[in-house]
C-alpha cells in the first residue's frame, strides 16, 4: 500500500470515530491526509468506497488483535473479553465505529454496502468466535456484552466497565 493511501485511510478512520461518517467531508480529509483531491480518487472511487475500506482495514486490526490475546489462554471468553477491552483502551471510548457507520447510513439505501459491511462485521466476529469454540449461543451472548461494554465505555469509567466485563464473562461461561 502506497504511503498516500495508508495516510488517506488514517486520517479518515481517525476523523470518522471523533466525528461520524456525514460530519466529515472529503475535503477534510485531504487537507489533514496532505494530500491532493486527484489522489483520494485515484485510490477510492467515492466517499463511500473510502468508508467500506476504513471499516475493513478497522475490522482486520480488531480481528488480529482478539486472535493475539487467544494464545495461551484457559478460558475463551475471558480472553476474548479482554482483548475487547484492550482494543477500547487503545482506539478510545467512541462507540462502535460498524454501528455507526449501519445507523449514519440506514436512510441511504443506495449506499447499502456500507450497511452490509457493518452487518458482515457482526457476523464475522460471531464465526471466529465459534471457531474458537464457543456455541452459535454463546457467540451471541459473549457479543452482547461486547456490546454493552463498548457502550458503557463511553460514560463509565473504562476500567470499572473492564472489571464487570471480566466479572461477566467469568460468570457466564463457566462451565
Amino acid at each position: 500500500m502506497s504511503e498516500k493511501k495508508k495516510a488517506i485511510l488514517e486520517t479518515a478512520e481517525r476523523l470518522f470515530d471523533k466525528h461520524g461518517f456525514h460530519a466529515v467531508g472529503m475535503k477534510q480529509i485531504i487537507e489533514e491526509a496532505d494530500v491532493a483531491l486527484m489522489t483520494v480518487y485515484n485510490h477510492f472511487q467515492s466517499k463511500e468506497h473510502l468508508i467500506v475500506e476504513v471499516l475493513k482495514r478497522r475490522e482486520e486490526r480488531y480481528m488480529a488483535s482478539l486472535k493475539r490475546h487467544m494464545k495461551n489462554s484457559s478460558s475463551i471468553a475471558v480472553a476474548l473479553a479482554t482483548a475487547h477491552m484492550d482494543w477500547l483502551r487503545a482506539n478510545d471510548a467512541n462507540g462502535c465505529m460498524f454501528l455507526r457507520a449501519k445507523e449514519e447510513y440506514s436512510l441511504h439505501p443506495d449506499q447499502s454496502d456500507i450497511i452490509d459491511y457493518a452487518d458482515k462485521h457482526k457476523k464475522q466476529l460471531m464465526a471466529f468466535m465459534v471457531e474458537q469454540g464457543l456455541t452459535k449461543q454463546e457467540a451471541i451472548r459473549l457479543v452482547l456484552l461486547f456490546e454493552g461494554a463498548t457502550a458503557l465505555a463511553e460514560v463509565l469509567d473504562m476500567e470499572d466497565v473492564a472489571q464487570e466485563l471480566h466479572y461477566s464473562a467469568e460468570r457466564l461461561f463457566e462451565k
